[in-house]
């Protein structure tokens, strides 16, 4: 990487932060889409937690509200909400779905739009129920190169008879982004429902809930929030908000925090979006490892986030392309989470197993290597990505 590219790195609002993360020194993670490497400010929390639990005589009722109150108020900041009242507390993605789904009403003949290629949290849900109401479940297909735009082949797969529109913020493959308000303005005028996936953005992209405003909007924790493996936070829009929960918790109904009163048995739920608080939600170890990632993840910023990762990102793309190795995704595309594809004749195989022994983490998927960034990352893990793919395309071009 040249010197005048490390500079643009080092001099941005936000440098490389890998003294705040559990890293290892000779390993090159760039593979934050599949799990973000602990930040000391969570280990130190689940540690703290942990050690509470050995007294817990000493932990009173407050212990089963408080940390899940901060929980929603800080995620509600970092998504754009007015206030955590709409944000309940979940195990991960397919419970979010899981809701929506409870709570959509999909009539024989109805159709249910997808992307194509979609995680399987945001597409099992949907295939049942479309089997179930004899709707038909409409996959709108990732264009070629030069083909189109997907965020149109969604639009255009939206008619009157459409009762669900489900997608990821992003595309978790290639990082393709999708025009995620005229998606939504085109379901409403509808009146389908907005489902989406947020696990692959959330917290390295800016997202506003009040512009896109979605129905539903879950992420689980341990990707680009920073966080534990889990647990999650889902976002309930006003479509849903007096649906019904997937569990009749104790913790979801009115009076849960006077434990000398349960046995009235409410019939009433909590306020906002805690009726769909999963069973658990208290959890005394991750709830605090949440609270203190979100707070780490606010400080910086995921509009900063995704700045420093394009500032270190875009060099090492030309590079690669040198070598062969192009982006997948058409404009526009993240510069957290994006793919390249592997050049004609060389083997996935050997080239997993090359970045495998040179210590360079990515992700293989859909036959493409996924490249995924984040502020641990410095331009030294960028050129030992560039040098290895550059090793397997000489190995790949050379005579027998």
């Amino acid at each position: 990487m040249s010197a005048v590219a490390r500079a643009a790195i080092e001099t941005g609002p936000l440098t490389c932060q890998s003294s705040h993360f559990h890293l290892e020194r000779s390993a090159h993670y760039l593979n934050c889409a599949y799990g973000a490497p602990l930040l000391h400010d969570v280990e130190r929390a689940g540690r703290a937690a942990l050690r509470r639990w050995r007294r817990p005589w000493a932990m009173g009722p407050e212990t089963y509200f408080d940390d899940a109150e901060r929980a929603r108020l800080l995620f509600g900041r970092l998504i754009g909400a007015r206030d955590g009242e709409r944000i309940a507390i979940v195990p991960g993605v397919a419970y979010g779905i899981a809701l929506a789904a409870r709570n959509v009403a999909v009539r024989r003949g109805a159709n249910i739009v997808i992307a194509a290629e979609q995680f399987p949290s945001n597409v099992h849900a949907w295939r049942r129920v479309s089997d179930a109401a004899g709707a038909e479940l409409r996959v709108a297909a990732r264009p070629a190169a030069g083909s189109g735009s997907w965020s149109e082949r969604l639009m255009d797969a939206i008619d009157a008879r459409t009762a669900v529109v489900a997608l990821g913020t992003i595309d978790w493959i290639d990082g393709t982004m999708f025009d995620l308000e005229a998606i939504g303005d085109r379901a409403r005028a509808v009146g389908a429902a907005y489902v989406l996936d947020g696990i692959q953005s959330l917290g390295a992209l800016p997202f506003d809930v009040e512009r896109v405003r979605p129905d539903l909007l879950v992420c689980a924790a341990y990707k680009w929030l920073l966080g534990p493996m889990g647990i999650g936070l889902c976002y309930v829009g006003e479509r849903f908000a007096q649906g019904e929960p997937l569990e009749e918790t104790w913790l979801g109904r009115r009076g849960s925090d006077d434990f000398t009163t349960l046995t009235n048995y409410a019939d009433a739920y909590q306020p906002g979006a805690r009726r769909f608080d999963a069973s658990g939600r208290a959890h005394f170890i991750l709830m605090p490892m949440l609270v203190a990632a979100l707070r780490q993840l606010l400080a910086w910023g995921p509009a900063w986030v995704q700045d420093y990762c394009t500032r270190l990102i875009r060099p090492a793309l030309s590079e690669l392309a040198t070598l062969g190795y192009f982006p997948s995704a058409g404009d526009p595309h993240a510069m957290h989470l994006f793919s390249v594809g592997v050049p004609p004749g060389q083997s996935v195989d050997a080239v997993r197993s090359l970045l495998e022994r040179r210590r360079v983490h990515v992700s293989m998927r859909a036959g493409r290597i996924r490249i995924s960034p984040h502020l641990y990352n410095a331009p030294e893990d960028l050129d030992a990505l560039v040098s290895a793919l550059g090793a397997a395309t000489t190995r790949a071009t050379a005579p027998a």
